[in-house]
């Protein structure tokens, strides 16, 4: 008879609920194993629909798929690529997420989609950048113009769907949010300031967040422009948090 040796490796999986600190902590030191980090990465940008190529032009990359990071959840939306990338972007040393998560992919678990963010807030990024693909209903708004996002209508959130819903932890800071400011003033002028210089037709609005994956009923679009309204969207700002 022969004996046959068989060496099965597991692999360190680690249990992460977004809505515990110190599970974020475990899989964000999960991450830093994983790669090798050049610097601390103060900046990070999450690359909306087409815009994952964001990702591609970073240099020096560190590619991180999605799948390899424990309780890190997977995107299913076309051009959403499900790597996380560490590099160096303008001279600044970022992390990128190729693709984002849509809460109607995971039975609106708000938490589950903010958890990236919350893990870069972990490996130390100050500024977020955020992308996404949206409907315009301004009707000054021409198709292909960009538009920096000053306020928002996150309607799921006025329902009870938020990434905050739950116990509060300290960690997070208080249990009662002020979105005053949200979308930093300062580096909104600077982004109109740079869309100057490079003649791009730059807006500023109002951003609505519809559950979806459904899109919007001309009722409902007209309702939206009416409270003020200036695209639609079915992402941010749950990922904001």
């Amino acid at each position: 008879d022969k004996l046959i040796f068989v060496f099965l490796f597991f692999l360190q999986r680690v249990h992460c609920s977004p809505k515990v600190h110190a599970d974020i902590v475990d899989v964000t030191n999960v991450i830093k194993g994983l790669v090798t980090l050049k610097d601390i990465p103060k900046i990070g940008i999450i690359c909306g629909s087409g815009l994952g190529e964001i990702g591609d032009i970073i240099k020096e990359s560190q590619i991180l798929p999605y799948s390899k990071i424990p309780g890190f959840p997977l995107t299913n939306v076309v051009g959403h690529k499900g790597n996380l990338v560490f590099g160096y972007l303008g001279g600044k040393y970022v992390v990128c997420l190729q693709g984002r998560f849509h809460p109607y992919e995971h039975q609106m678990n708000l938490a589950l989609c903010a958890l990236p963010v919350r893990i870069m807030h972990e490996l130390g990024v100050e500024i977020l950048i955020i992308s996404n693909a949206a409907g315009g209903i301004n009707e000054h708004f021409k198709r292909g113009d960009m538009m920096l996002i000053r306020d928002h209508i996150f309607m799921p959130g006025l329902a009870g769907f938020s990434p905050l819903v739950g116990l509060n932890g300290d960690e997070w800071g208080p249990r009662f949010v002020s979105l005053h400011n949200q979308y930093d003033e300062a580096l909104r002028a600077k982004g109109m300031q740079v869309a100057k210089q490079l003649d791009i037709t730059m807006h500023e609005g109002i951003y609505v967040m519809n559950g979806g994956p459904q899109y919007e009923s001309a009722a409902e679009i007209e309702f939206f422009k009416r409270i003020g309204g200036d695209a639609l969207g079915k992402c941010l700002p749950c990922s904001d948090f």
